[in-house]
């Protein structure tokens, strides 16, 4: 249960500071995923499924250096959906991807406050 509220923190980076962007339509899709994924509830399938589709649109205008970082976002955000809330699916999932999950958000989080000025917290 902890790993998957730990994972689902990962996932979410909690944007506390939502400040202007400068870097165009990502920044702009970066404040919307930041926002679906605020208090994300990985057990709730419709809210998995905002996230997901915000975090779609967001990697299409990601810069190149972080395409694979958002594939690993996508990538879970696909196996939560498809867990659709199963308790054990989910913890199997914190288990599986928590390093990886954690690397791809670390980027993702520099990169948003670097070139958007958009705090996603920690």
């Amino acid at each position: 249960m902890r790993k998957v509220a730990a994972l689902a923190a990962v996932v979410t980076m909690s944007a506390g500071a939502l400040t202007a962007c400068s870097g165009g339509d990502y920044c702009s899709e970066m404040q919307n995923y930041a926002e679906a994924a605020k208090h994300l509830d990985v057990k709730d399938s419709k809210a998995v499924d905002t996230m997901r589709n915000e975090a779609k649109k967001v990697s299409k205008s990601a810069p190149d250096d972080l395409k694979d970082d958002w594939k690993v976002v996508l990538d879970y955000a696909d196996k939560a959906k498809a867990a659709d809330g199963d308790q054990a699916k989910l913890t199997q999932l914190a288990k599986d991807d928590s390093q990886k999950m954690t690397t791809a958000m670390a980027a993702i989080t520099k990169q948003a406050k670097d070139t958007c000025k958009l705090d996603l917290g920690s």
